[in-house]
């Protein structure tokens, strides 16, 4: 391992650790040598030198467990899938310090969660938008946690999208790529910036079904970004009905979403594939889009 980089090094004889988690405690001043702490994870592992490694006590959660209901639609010993629905919160955070997934998922599993994502995050690997519905998997113990975030990496878990867009995508199926990052006008929103100055990104879509001054499109996500969807089709002129931030109602579709009491953006989680990070078996999972974007399809095909 001599000329590896320190956390890839440390990944090989701590196991126990995720190489995001030692990156983690390098940061914090966790890790020392002989020359003292060792906090760049990038420096050069050198033949014979002696690694401490102190792991601090877990922190207390601040999340409380909650009663809340879940519709799982897979579990076993190792994680879950749970199909969201729109208004959930995944986890807590500032305005929304309970009533979310997390603490939903805290009741459910009796608190056998993944660690590595933090006392508020625990068992999240990943999350979608509090009005997006659909697909996720959580993870129960560490192993799952950490073959799980290295499949999303690699950009190997399937994750197909269900939207309904403003207009008709021409060409019917293309591919979008733009690299994504905060948006300096409004932190609370994404924006596709130059490459490098953002996260690479990239979506696949294709045209379902055409509709009234709209379309139900698939996206598939190459890579997994906060908003992507939601980015990617507003900046080809097809943005999501109903979306607050990324598009606005055209007059063509203010009465229906009214009557409606449409209120978030039309997008659905609807399949999640991976291989199970302990069984080694493919999991793949769809779910039925929910009763507004169906009726909101349906008015619309009228």
């Amino acid at each position: 391992m001599a000329g590896w980089r320190l956390d890839r090094a440390l990944a090989v004889l701590v196991p126990t650790l995720s190489r995001e988690r030692l990156k983690a405690l390098m940061s914090s001043g966790a890790v020392a040598g002989a020359s003292g702490l060792l906090r760049d994870p990038a420096k050069k592992a050198v033949a014979g030198d002696r690694l401490t490694v102190t792991i601090p006590v877990p922190a207390p959660s601040h999340s409380v467990a909650q009663d809340i209901a879940l519709n799982v639609v897979f579990e076993d010993a190792h994680l879950l899938i749970v199909d969201k629905p729109a208004g959930l919160v995944v986890h807590p955070a500032a305005g929304n310090l309970d009533g979310t997934l997390v603490n939903a998922l805290l009741h459910h599993c009796a608190g056998r969660l993944s660690g590595i994502g933090g006392v508020a995050r625990p068992g999240i690997v990943h999350r979608i938008d509090k009005d997006t519905s659909g697909l996720l998997v959580v993870a129960k113990d560490d192993p799952t946690h950490e073959g799980l975030s290295r499949q999303f990496a690699a950009h190997t878990v399937e994750r197909l999208y269900t939207a309904v867009v403003f207009g008709q995508p021409v060409p019917p199926a293309g591919r979008i790529e733009g690299a994504l990052a905060r948006s300096s006008a409004n932190r609370q929103k994404m924006a596709i910036v130059p490459e490098g100055r953002g996260k690479h990104a990239v979506t696949h879509y294709r045209l379902v079904q055409p509709l009234r001054d709209a379309s139900v499109v698939e996206c598939k996500l190459e890579t997994g970004r906060t908003h992507q969807v939601r980015v990617h089709m507003a900046s080809i002129g097809h943005p999501l009905l109903g979306d607050p931030a990324y598009g606005r109602t055209r007059s063509q579709h203010r009465a229906d979403l009214a009557e409606l009491g449409f209120a978030r953006q039309a997008l659905h989680a609807a399949t999640l594939g991976f291989i199970h990070p302990i069984t080694k078996e493919k999991v793949s999972y769809l779910s039925p889009l929910p009763a507004d974007i169906q009726d909101l399809i349906s008015r619309l095909s009228n």
